[in-house]
């Protein structure tokens, strides 16, 4: 796909109501420019479908959709099919709507676990933690090995373009001197999205989510993607009375990666992991 192919991509995802966030094309496109394939009919684009690569053993797979007048005609099981080969032996990770779990099943992914979508609205300020910083004031090196450490994967180019995009908010948070966790929040097609939101435990989360919510107005309404199998995770998006509006199935095809799981309370995005 071109880049204005991928915009594209990203307004039929607004349009079938995943909310995709106002930047995200062009940090998408910065991940691997070679990564989103486009199903063409007569010069139509009609299908779509992101395969980005994060090295030799690691690929995330979203953006699979076809335009609705061309649903039912086999033009995404081809684009899905080729999409599949475009990675080769790498593990692929999803995050699928549900309805479509059985159908990732038959094509060699199992389910990991569920990651839920929790929106909630601003109402009062939230408590401070003097130990949250700009993230623009920790060395990328620095800020690079910790998201390697979470995601397992490096995504150097995509997180240059995530931390930097427009209308956006990117903080860490420093324990005994070194990086225990960064989030950012970034607004969408409604509201706000936070994510990614990592940290080394549950009190060093909320103190992000504080900040992040915290750079929004009164009354705005923001959502964070919650890996369930994190019960600390849950537990900070009840306390906040958010509620659940939507839900994933994570799920792999080849050997699932050994994710730390309790240090994921937010999602970066469903479309590139």
């Amino acid at each position: 796909m071109t880049p204005q192919e991928i915009g594209t991509a990203i307004e039929w995802a607004a349009a079938e109501g995943w909310n995709p966030g106002v930047n995200d094309a062009a940090c998408f496109h910065a991940a691997d420019p070679e990564g989103f394939l486009a199903g063409l009919l007569d010069d139509e684009l009609v299908a779509t479908i992101s395969v980005v690569k994060y090295g030799p053993s690691f690929a995330f797979l979203g953006l699979y959709i076809v335009k609705p007048a061309y649903r039912g005609g086999g033009y995404g099981l081809r684009l899905w099919n080729a999409g599949l080969a475009h990675l080769g032996s790498r593990t692929i990770g999803l995050d699928g709507v549900v309805a479509q779990q059985d159908n990732y099943r038959r094509s060699g992914f199992s389910l990991a676990y569920r990651n839920v979508r929790y929106q909630g609205a601003t109402t009062t300020r939230l408590p401070e933690d003097r130990r949250v910083v700009p993230l623009s004031s920790i060395r990328f090196d620095e800020l690079a090995a910790y998201d390697r450490s979470v995601f397992l994967a490096d995504r150097t180019a995509f997180l240059t373009a995530w931390i930097t995009q427009p209308q956006s908010r990117a903080v860490g948070i420093l324990h005994d001197g070194r990086l225990a966790g960064y989030g950012v929040i970034r607004p969408a097609r409604t509201g706000f999205k936070i994510g990614p939101l990592f940290a080394d435990n549950g009190d060093l989360a909320e103190a992000l989510f504080n900040d992040l919510v915290n750079s929004l107005r009164s009354d705005s309404a923001f959502c964070l993607d919650v890996p369930e199998a994190n019960p600390a995770a849950v537990a900070l998006a009840e306390r906040h009375s958010m509620a659940v509006v939507f839900e994933t199935a994570r799920m792999y095809a080849g050997p699932a990666p050994d994710l730390p799981v309790r240090r994921l309370f937010g999602v970066t995005t469903f479309e590139l992991g």
